[in-house]
């Protein structure tokens, strides 16, 4: 979309893929009829709200062509409704159609990618690949558009239990969280050794690992990059429990390079689903000080766990009583003080070793 108003001759692109426009009218479940101007118009919203709008939901400005639906028009009006209502700002109505327009194109771009891939090809005989993909695109749409609806549900009937749960309006928004990183070990080396595919193949059976442990376990896996995964999670020995179970898991797979973990715990700003802040950053340095196969936690990390009952405050006091008989108490993890060291921004930290007890 554009600022511009209309010119007399608009029209929809030039010498469009036939086949193209019959999917994407399938998918949309209306045709072309609006320019944006005649969009916003018809929505009752400025062009340039509209605009806004659009390009927060990552789409490219189409100048006057006539390319918007029936389904364009409505989106606007409901945005602008919400806004009209008082129920969300200007800004945040924009954020809404960000954060949503960022999730949804790479869930959209996975799902062409591994579905064409894997359920048309080879083709079948005497079809070629494009002709397949309208009847394919047909029989999954309304499957997946169920399970979409349902799993964007489970999560955010998950995500407002978490939020009034919270102790006070604060902690909504700046909380108290264990965060994590996870990287492989010489990803950088791997890239250039491994072929393309089997860089692909690597990539995504270590996104899949770790997001499974993670849900699996009680944390929540905030955004993956390729080499590394960033987790969070409520409490301290969740996180704890996460970490290692990563560790031990690639370390029984012999196709995964080495992996280093890096928690901390502190106040985190959740934004757009994404987590940011001193604590973000310690958890980001310590994973690159890690060795190999290890998991290192700040001060406050090991603090919470030994507040928690899950570490003890001595290992030498714990080990002599269990010795002796006396250990009531039996504890998950152990902590080993490491040297303390600089760290880049944030001054001189003392990182702990969390392995297993016994």
């Amino acid at each position: 979309m554009t600022d511009d108003a209309p010119s007399p001759d608009d029209s929809a692109p030039e010498e469009e893929n036939p086949l193209a426009l019959r999917i994407e009218q399938l998918i949309l479940g209306s045709e072309r009829r609006y320019t944006p101007f005649q969009a916003a118009r018809s929505a009752g919203v400025s062009m340039e709200l509209a605009s806004r709008f659009w390009r927060a939901m990552g789409f490219a400005d189409i100048g006057q062509a006539k390319a918007l639906t029936e389904a364009d028009v409505l989106a606007l009006r409901r945005l602008a409704g919400l806004v009209e209502a008082g129920l969300l700002s200007e800004a945040m109505a924009v954020q809404v159609a960000r954060s949503t327009g960022q999730t949804t194109a790479r869930l959209a771009e996975w799902q062409i990618d591994s579905f064409l891939e894997g359920l048309t090809e080879p083709p079948e005989p005497g079809m070629t690949r494009t002709e397949v993909t309208y009847p394919l695109v047909e029989l999954l749409l309304p499957e997946l558009e169920e399970f979409l609806v349902y799993v964007w549900r489970r999560q955010l009937a998950a995500a407002t239990g978490r939020v009034v749960q919270a102790g006070d309006d604060e902690e909504m928004v700046d909380r108290r969280l264990a965060v994590g990183f996870a990287d492989l070990v010489g990803f950088t080396r791997l890239t250039r050794r491994l072929e393309e595919e089997e860089l692909g193949e690597l990539v995504e059976a270590f996104e899949t690992t770790a997001a499974d442990l993670v849900a699996a376990h009680g944390g929540r896996l905030i955004k993956t990059l390729g080499d590394e995964v960033l987790f969070a999670a409520d409490d301290a020995g969740v996180a704890g429990e996460i970490g290692l179970r990563l560790i031990e898991t690639m370390t029984h797979d012999e196709t995964m390079p080495e992996l280093r973990v890096g928690m901390a715990f502190g106040t985190v700003t959740t934004r757009m689903g994404d987590v940011f802040g001193t604590t973000v950053n310690l958890a980001s340095r310590l994973t690159s000080i890690a060795p190999k196969d290890a998991v290192l936690v700040d001060g406050a990390f090991a603090e919470e766990l030994m507040r928690s009952g899950e570490a003890p405050e001595s290992e030498a006091e714990a080990a002599k009583a269990e010795k002796e008989g006396k250990g009531g108490h039996t504890y998950r993890f152990a902590l080993q003080p490491m040297w303390q060291r600089p760290v880049r921004g944030l001054g001189v930290v003392e990182p702990w070793l969390l392995t297993r007890r016994g």
